[in-house]
Order: C-alpha cells, then structure tokens, then sequence
C-alpha cells in the first residue's frame, strides 16, 4: 500500500515541486534560512512531493536534503541525468531510480581544442569526479581521482563539467556556441562554467519521467530556478517562478518573477501552496 492510498489519496490529488538549490533554495553563503526549512516541511505536508531539481551530484546534494529534513522522496541530480530515491533504510541513504549517460569523447575533445586550460571533469556516479587536473578547492564535492585527458572518455558519463577561471562569461557563451555541440544538452552557469549532459537530458525531462511514476497531474507540477540549466524544467512546470537573482532569459520562461534568494523570496511563494486542507502524513 502506498503512502497515498493509506492517507485516502489518489496519486493525482498530489502536487510535484521542482526547487533548484543554489540561488533558489540556498544563498550564495552557502546556507539555507530557518524560514525556508519550515516552509518547505509544510509544503511537504500538504500532498506534495517537493523534489530537489539540481545541477550537483548525489554527494552534494544529501546534506542539502537532510538540512531540508527530506530523508525519504526523490531528488533530480546532475542537471536530470541521475534521479535517487531517498530511503534512510538503504547503505548512504539513497536508491537510485535512473542514470542517463552518453558517450562524452566528442564533447571533450571539441573542449581540449577550445578551451586547452580548462578545468575538466566527468562525474563519478555517487563518488565524485575524475578529472584532468584538480579543480580549485570548494568547486567540486566529492572525491577528485587525477586521470589522463583521454581516460576521462573511456566510460559513458552522465555529466561532464568544464570550468574555465578568468575567461569572462560573455566571451564563454560565445566559444560554446562556436564549439557546435551537437549531440549534448549544456547550460552555462554565472560564471565560466560548462555542464554536459547526453541529449535531451535536462532537469524537466527527469522531472517528467518521476510526474509519471508518480502519477502527478501534470496540470499539478511546479518550479521554480534562477540559472540557465532551469530553463526546461520551469517550461516544464503548469506554474514557474524564476528568482529575482536569475538572468533575463530565465526570468522570461518563467511565468512569475521572485524577489532574490538573500531575502528569502521563495519563502512567501511556497507560502501560497500551503493548504491545512490538504494535510496528509509525511
């Protein structure tokens, strides 16, 4: 018996909330305020799966879950090319429900060519990283094992980062398009920095499989993000809100525009989906 028919739910009386962490969920402090935690417990509580919708890895993203005090649901990692299913009664506290890798040689050797001093990385499913050269401290969580360029291709992958200190965003965007990648989905973050993910991989189309496991109405999703790699997921969503701290091209996919993470501004929108009429046992 599921959670839902125990409290005399159908499945699609529930709701599915996609949340960004960084700049949505959390400040660029790294912290999450106590006004977001309660909010987000209470979301919880009233029929809805609140999913962390996230460019990190599984590493990085379980201490943001339990400082949610999210120990059991579901969490989009790596920009949607890995999802997990939290469960605190399996070894690291997690499933995972479904990968989605793609064979990254092209991908890197198009970024050797054009970007020969960049940091390069290929995700470790729940490790970490390996990676050309260390990246700088802070940047990657998780383990770094140093590996030589051509080995980072040997395996499929589910993300490759690329970061490229000291080369200005504009002039980034601009080799990444000049690079013609093709057969990858990316997003570029505020800084120079590249994430890659197999085709048609993106947060919404994670989200998209786990509303259909879930049979959530899709009329019953929403979003909200603040960076490029957001964009599908709140087109996605039948309700999206971007943060005020997100570029213009997010803000203009979004069908509301928040105030800034440092204000809290998510806070009073997750207010408006708190219902005491829809209660259920978390």
């Amino acid at each position: 018996m599921t959670r839902e028919e125990e409290n005399g739910l159908a499945a699609t009386d529930w709701r599915l909330v996609g949340l960004d962490i960084d700049g949505t969920l959390m400040n660029y402090g790294g912290e999450i305020s106590p006004a977001v935690i309660q909010t987000v417990e209470q979301v919880r509580m009233c029929r809805t799966h609140v999913v962390l919708a996230t460019g990190r890895n599984i590493v990085a993203t379980l201490p943001v879950a339990h400082a949610l005090g999210i120990r059991r649901g579901w969490a989009v990692c790596s920009n949607g090319a890995v999802t997990v299913r939290l469960n605190p009664g399996t070894p690291g506290g997690y499933d995972i429900a479904a990968v989605r890798t793609f064979d990254p040689r092209a991908a890197l050797e198009l970024v050797r060519q054009e970007l020969p001093d960049a940091f390069v990385a290929v995700e470790d499913l729940g490790v970490g990283f390996r990676v050309a050269k260390e990246f700088p401290m802070g940047e990657l969580v998780g383990r770094q094992l140093v590996v030589d360029y051509d080995a980072l291709g040997h395996e499929p992958a589910t993300r490759v980062v690329v970061r490229a200190p000291g080369v200005d965003v504009t002039h980034f965007d601009a080799v990444v398009q000049a690079m013609g990648l093709q057969d990858v989905t990316y997003s570029i973050g505020y800084t120079a920095w590249l994430d890659l993910t197999g085709p048609g991989v993106s947060k919404a189309s994670a989200l998209e499989e786990l509303r259909v496991h879930l049979d959530v109405d899709a009329a019953h999703t929403i979003a909200v993000g603040d960076g490029t790699n957001d964009v599908e997921m709140l087109q996605w969503a039948a309700r999206s809100a971007a943060m005020g701290n997100a570029p213009d091209r997010v803000k203009q996919v979004a069908d509301e525009v928040l105030g800034v993470v440092a204000d809290d501004a998510l806070v009073p929108f997750l207010d408006e989906l708190v219902d005491p009429s829809r209660l259920a046992v978390l």
